[in-house]
């Protein structure tokens, strides 16, 4: 069989007005042929029909180069190891797969484009089968992490110290799916705020969300000594091989990652390049983690940590919404660039930085494993 994206992109097309049906049908035909696949899941679906549909968004307006699909994909499969995923069961899931584009782009449908569709789940299936192979040898398919410190930065923000119990290896800058006891099956992204450590913990900022669960059990519920578990680290916006100077623009706990970043810019090399930390909140108390940043910046004077506030008129520094700030401070032409944070903030960011002559191939943000259909650009 031979991929025809344009095929699966015309019924996809038809199918993406009624995602939110669509999504619902899947999880109802997968469950009808395989009843012992729904304890693999959630006890309510809603975010995981929403994560189902971003993903499968993103898979098929990719599908013109599979090749570069191949990340993205091998990072889902190996995700699907801490569900308890199998190989076979991923013949059921593209059965129902089948029957849902069947349904939905039934105005449109023919033998050529459910031929089309089978092409595709096979190609796609194939990658996250053997990439969850792969990692079976050497990676369990999750991690269990004591929790030995959780500080409360604000009413809604917990910084996290997590100790797995065996080795976690990640880069800078990428992300990991918790779950905790009290939302079993419930597995959301964080990232990670520091770089790798000889003691191997791991820190989390947490922001507790109206309605997420496990972020309000991350900040509200969880003690030292509790226990969480991990699964695999993932994301793309890891630290740079070239020496050139660094833009980080972080809004919120956005700051996370970067400061993995950050922190493995300034102690990997005897001579680091220049380093400038835009770090913005709505107001001063909203800073939560900056002293810390303060006390990285005293021991590396390449390192400048640029307070930045939109809601407070009196604030004695760089006031005014971050990608406004961003378009003040500029030229940035010459960096690489990190943006993480809110959606808006990020998206207007990189649109400033794009015309203010920072090719697109210089800016980087990372992008949710298994998506929203509108998703943050950041774990947090």
């Amino acid at each position: 069989m031979s991929l025809n994206p344009r095929l699966v992109k015309e019924s996809f097309a038809v199918i993406e007005p009624v995602a939110d049906k669509a999504a619902a049908y899947f999880y109802g035909r997968l469950f009808a042929e395989n009843p012992h696949m729904r304890a693999m899941f959630p006890p309510a679906m809603d975010t995981q029909r929403d994560r189902l549909f971003g993903a499968l968004t993103r898979i098929v307006w990719s599908l013109d180069s599979l090749d570069g699909l191949s990340s993205f994909l091998g990072e889902l499969g190996r995700g699907h190891r801490r569900y308890g995923v199998l190989p076979e069961h991923y013949t059921t899931l593209g059965n129902a797969l089948l029957a849902t584009v069947r349904r939905f782009a039934a105005e449109v449908w023919s033998p050529e484009m459910e031929a089309a569709w089978l092409a595709a789940y096979t190609a796609a299936a194939d990658i996250m089968i053997t990439s969850a192979e792969e990692d079976a040898r050497t990676s369990p398919a999750w991690w269990t992490a004591e929790v030995i410190g959780h500080e409360l930065r604000a009413p809604d923000i917990a910084v996290i110290t997590l100790r797995p119990g065996e080795p976690l290896p990640y880069l800078p800058g990428q992300h990991v799916d918790v779950q905790t006891a009290r939302w079993p099956r419930v597995w959301r992204p964080f990232s990670i705020a520091n770089a790798p450590r000889r003691d191997n913990t791991v820190r989390l900022h947490v922001r507790a969300v109206p309605g997420g669960w496990v972020s309000s059990a991350l900040v509200g519920h969880t003690r030292i000594g509790d226990t969480v578990t991990l699964g695999a680290p993932g994301g793309t916006m890891t630290p740079p091989e070239r020496g050139r100077d660094i833009l980080c623009v972080a809004g919120g706990t956005g700051l996370a990652p970067l400061k993995a970043i950050v922190e493995h810019v300034i102690t990997s090399d005897a001579t680091p390049p220049r380093v400038r930390l835009l770090y913005g909140a709505r107001t001063s108390r909203e800073l939560y983690d900056l002293p810390d940043l303060m006390r990285m910046r005293s021991r590396v004077p390449r390192l400048e940590v640029v307070p930045v506030v939109s809601d407070e008129p009196r604030y004695g520094g760089e006031r005014g919404r971050l990608p406004e700030v961003v378009d003040r401070l500029r030229p940035w032409a010459g960096h690489e660039v990190y943006v993480c944070g809110p959606d808006d903030m990020v998206e207007e960011t990189i649109l400033r930085l794009q015309r203010g002559g920072v090719p697109p191939a210089d800016i980087h943000r990372d992008r949710p494993q298994e998506g929203r259909r509108r998703g943050a650009h950041c774990h947090t």
